[in-house]
């Protein structure tokens, strides 16, 4: 049997050869090893103890289990659970239908999104950046600050309910175009007609892939592919000139600069030399209040493009017209080619001096006439029209009150923020509670450290100080002024603990600052996903050793998952045996199985 690291990287081999057809794909389901590595890559998730419409959850996995659905595979009588549906609350108020699979689905799935990665990785363009190996937000934001310089107008791009409204057989027949072999492609067909359970009653899908599902985001890319593809097209014929035309105020000024530069070289009196030296000067910071070139310039035209799962945004040096035009065009190859429809309300044409939002950022262009100095110390007008990057102000005061840490009250007519205490968690211990609070702000400056305005932070920063204060105190009932006398030391918030050998450490609250951190993006994006060291598969392992954790009995073995550790309370034998392997897998017996789980 091929092991998983060799399957996967022959696949990923032609990936890049638009022309290859990848034949005999079905019968790589029959590998053990895939569902080890597919097992591996999904285990540590808690949502999988979440019993799907079978009943059945990641608890009590085994080697038997793998097998019987190589065996419904290999006869083709597997057919896929429908996905359990709830509904959670989007930004704008609405709310998001998201899909629950079973867990034994959620691992074919695991299965067929590996070998759907290899095939197309290295054949989808560069502008995507949503669901992909070494690509993330940072990547699509860093793409933007690094090529979107001298826009003069943005395209904020979205599909109206995509996920729901991706069309089955537009699906089917672009995986057709590099994938030759019926039985693979039925078992995808199978997977978008399983339908889902609401309120426990069944509906059919006739269009759309759930939300949430293991195989949709790849099969989501695999389809905007296409639309990638387009605007890769669009650009090629749309860009027009290799450079804007000079500015002739600052093409008068600069030849007279140089003809004083040549007259300079030639000159031998020193004197003469001196007062050159000082009428170029003169000339050059008369040449920086002019820029170099037209801002408008009708031979001269460029547009980039960024993709994020269904969100893109468009920069176009051109008019308004020409993006009034490029918004119909995608509309139109949407409708007409995948059967998909742009959101009116949420397309929207921006100039590019004012703020265009895209994946919780605020895009706007710098306009700047100031100077700067470069290496060789002579003044430069490098800092306007480039790109900027800024955290919204509203992002900070809704993470505040959905957070239960400030309200907004009015003062002199004007709106003032006030913390607050968070009540919930009085019940909490002290390590709990700055636990919480460290990672909520740690959480929002990891995602906003390539902003150019990260430093408001602060003021997030400080209501979030003064609200743990305030829990604190409301938890002993004392004073903010006696909670910051017992636990701050060296000006540091710190609170002391015990671990289970009996050892005291200290947890600190986040004290680092929220300095620009443009490094943060990640900087490999160009590189294909690596399948090198696939085989270490733990968790199989120890099921294939056959040897009960718990009592050492030698059988078949099934394996025990906990979502979280600190959930087990340590009454029971087992649960002490958990806590003290730390892990929240065990791997036993039958025997041992039935016990766990109070079955006779």
């Amino acid at each position: 049997m091929r092991n998983s690291e060799n399957v996967l990287n022959s696949l990923a081999g032609h990936s890049q050869d638009p022309n290859y057809k990848f034949e005999r794909l079905y019968r790589l389901l029959f590998n053990e090893n895939l569902y080890a590595l597919a097992y591996q890559n999904i285990a540590s998730n808690p949502g999988n103890c979440t019993k799907g419409a079978d009943g059945q959850s990641i608890d009590g996995m085994s080697v038997k289990r793998i097998h019987r659905l190589i065996d419904r595979l290999k006869d083709e009588s597997y057919k896929p659970c429908p996905a359990k549906r709830v509904h959670i609350p989007k930004k704008n108020g609405k709310m998001r239908p998201i899909g629950i699979p079973a867990f034994d689905d959620k691992l074919v799935q695991e299965v067929l999104k590996m070998i759907l990665e290899s095939i197309y990785e290295g054949y989808f363009e560069k502008c995507s950046h949503g669901f992909r190996p070494h690509r993330s937000c940072h990547t699509a934001l860093a793409s933007i600050s690094d090529g979107f310089g001298g826009m003069r107008w943005f395209i904020e791009g979205d599909i109206k309910g995509f996920f729901d409204n991706i069309d089955h057989e537009v699906m089917i027949g672009i995986l057709k175009e590099r994938i030759k072999d019926e039985r693979f492609i039925r078992l995808i067909r199978k997977f978008l007609k399983a339908g889902y359970l609401e309120q426990w009653k069944f509906h059919r899908t006739f269009c759309g892939t759930p939300q949430g599902g293991v195989l949709s985001p790849i099969l989501a890319n695999i389809y905007l592919d296409k639309l990638d593809k387009y605007m890769v097209e669009y650009i090629a014929s749309f860009d027009k000139g290799k450079a804007r035309k000079r500015n002739p105020e600052y093409k008068r000024v600069a030849s007279r600069k140089d003809k004083r530069v040549k007259k300079l070289k030639n000159e031998t009196d020193w004197q003469k030399k001196a007062a050159l030296r000082q009428e170029i000067a003169k000339l050059h910071r008369e040449m920086q209040k002019y820029p170099a070139t037209l801002d408008m310039d009708e031979d001269f035209r460029r547009m980039r493009y960024v993709r994020y799962a269904d969100d893109f945004l468009i920069g176009v040096i051109g008019s308004r017209e020409d993006c009034v035009k490029a918004k119909e065009d995608i509309k139109d190859f949407l409708l007409d080619k995948l059967k998909l429809q742009l959101s009116d309300e949420k397309t929207l044409i921006t100039n590019g001096h004012d703020k265009a939002k895209f994946l919780g950022y605020e895009i706007t262009i710098r306009k700047s006439e100031k100077t700067r100095r470069d290496s060789r110390g002579v003044p430069i007008r490098s800092l306007g029209h480039v790109p900027v990057l800024l955290l919204p102000y509203e992002v900070m005061r809704d993470k505040l009150i959905g957070y239960k840490a400030m309200k907004i009250v009015k003062y002199k007519g004007k709106e003032k923020w006030e913390s607050t205490s968070r009540s919930f968690m009085r019940s909490n211990d002290d390590l709990e509670i700055l636990t919480r609070y460290n990672s909520e702000i740690r959480g929002i400056y990891n995602y906003y450290c390539l902003a150019n305005n990260v430093n408001i932070l602060h003021d997030f920063y400080y209501i979030m100080k003064e609200s743990m204060y305030k829990t604190f105190s409301s938890k002993y009932e004392s004073t903010v002024r006696k909670i910051i006398r017992k636990y701050t030391k060296d000006k540091i918030f710190r609170v002391q603990f015990e671990d289970s050998k009996g050892r005291m450490h200290e947890r600190t609250l986040y004290h680092g600052g929220f300095k620009w951190k443009p490094e943060a993006r990640i900087d490999d994006a160009h590189l294909l996903p690596s399948y090198r060291g696939t085989q270490s598969t733990s968790l199989m392992a120890r099921l294939k050793a056959c040897e009960c954790e718990y009592c050492g009995a030698t059988e078949n073995l099934k394996m025990v998952h906990v979502r979280k550790l600190k959930d087990l309370k340590g009454l029971k034998e087992w649960e002490r045996f958990m806590i003290a392997r730390k892990r929240k897998t065990l791997a036993v017996c039958e025997k041992c199985y039935r016990k766990i789980h109070g079955k006779k």
